[in-house]
């Protein structure tokens, strides 16, 4: 999916680009893996370019991961303009949720959350309920991931960001559970299983898109929906923690091979993992509303919106085919939906959505 076939290109975001430049980073990062030996630890090179990076210090496996939220941020900011309704508890729970959403999928869990704010402007604090809105839900959403909030940074930067906005990010550590091993695709096989863990709608992917819709609708983010909700209360529910349900898998010892956190990218995430192998989906869960509602306004196609957004599966479970059984009810005793939805196969490296009639090849995904 190039940029020139795809609707985020009209709002100024390329991942061919993006994704570029990250292979470019870890290239460099490589070199500098030998420099943990110094002090008695060992990176995990094979988990480059998974969701979070992986070494070994002191006996223990560790993860760490940072992650931002984007824009959505800007969405509270106008939907609380427009109604007066402040979501800036919600946008906090989606970033720490982006945070160790990542973290989880290599079979870590979450010990220490960092926040990141950043302001145009201090006077940002002193308008109205947000900012005791913006860290409960912050905390909130540690206390969901059973972590610490150790600390953080909040940079005033004029002139970088505008005076009214926000930029939200984060980072943390975990730890893989003693006895278990980090997940990084090395024993997923053909015949694994895949089960998709139902999404809330937006999460914190596709915020740039939503910005558009609101902007060339006649009502914004006050647009109705089908089901009575507006737009700005629809993309601005708040994506799950799903640390309780991988913490579940790992706690009920299931034969879990990877794990994905469904996000950037849309279903392509699907094949993130190293292995040559295709990924054949027969089942799809429902998608929410409000994504049906973005994917119509912007005349996406249905190759460009399983490309682009989650499509109702926030995460992605990879088992031995036995388990799938449990895996999902490991969701339900959890509260997420799931199901399982389809298989891996021997061949080359894709993604097959056959209820949609889209395939995504190796070369629409390239993060190594």
């Amino acid at each position: 999916m190039s940029d020139k076939a795809s609707t985020y290109g009209s709002v100024g975001v390329d991942y061919d680009t993006l994704d570029a430049a990250k292979r470019r980073a870890v290239a460099q990062a490589l070199a500098t893996s030998p420099m943990l030996a110094h002090h008695g630890g060992r990176a995990l090179d094979e988990s480059r370019g998974e969701t979070a990076f992986v070494f070994e210090f002191d006996g223990r496996t560790m993860a760490i991961v940072l992650e931002c939220l984007g824009t959505k941020s800007m969405l509270a900011r106008d939907f609380q303009e427009r109604t007066g309704m402040d979501r800036f508890a919600d946008i906090a729970f989606d970033s720490v949720a982006a945070i160790v959403n990542d973290l989880c999928c290599v079979g870590a869990l979450p010990l220490v959350v960092n926040a990141y704010f950043a302001t145009g402007s201090g006077d940002w604090y002193g308008a109205g309920s947000r900012l005791e809105s913006l860290v409960s839900g912050w905390r909130s959403a540690c206390e969901a991931a059973g972590a610490t909030w150790g600390g953080g940074e909040s940079p005033t930067l004029p002139g970088l960001i505008e005076p009214d906005e926000i930029d939200l990010a984060g980072c943390a550590i975990g730890y893989v559970p003693d006895g278990a091993r980090p997940i990084l695709g090395d024993d997923l096989a053909p015949g694994d299983a895949i089960v998709l863990v139902a999404s809330t709608g937006l999460h914190a992917n596709g915020a740039s898109l939503a910005r558009k819709v609101a902007a060339e609708s006649p009502d914004g983010l006050e647009t109705l929906l089908g089901d009575g909700r507006t737009l700005g209360d629809a993309v601005l529910v708040p994506a799950p923690v799903y640390v309780s349900f991988v913490q579940t898998l790992i706690e009920r010892s299931l034969p879990v091979t990877y794990l994905s956190h469904v996000t950037g990218h849309g279903m392509r995430k699907l094949m993130r993992a190293r292995p040559e192998v295709t990924y054949r989906l027969n089942a799809l869960p429902d998608v929410p509303e409000v994504l049906s509602f973005l994917v119509d306004r912007l005349g996406m196609d249905a190759r460009e919106a399983y490309g682009t957004f989650n499509m109702g599966a926030g995460f992605a479970v990879y088992c031995r085919q036995e388990a799938a059984g449990d895996v999902v009810a490991a969701a339900r005793d959890t509260g997420h939906g799931a199901l399982v939805a389809g298989i891996v196969e021997e061949g080359p490296k894709r993604v097959v959505l056959e209820p949609v009639a889209v395939e995504f090849g190796s070369e629409d995904l390239n993060l190594r």
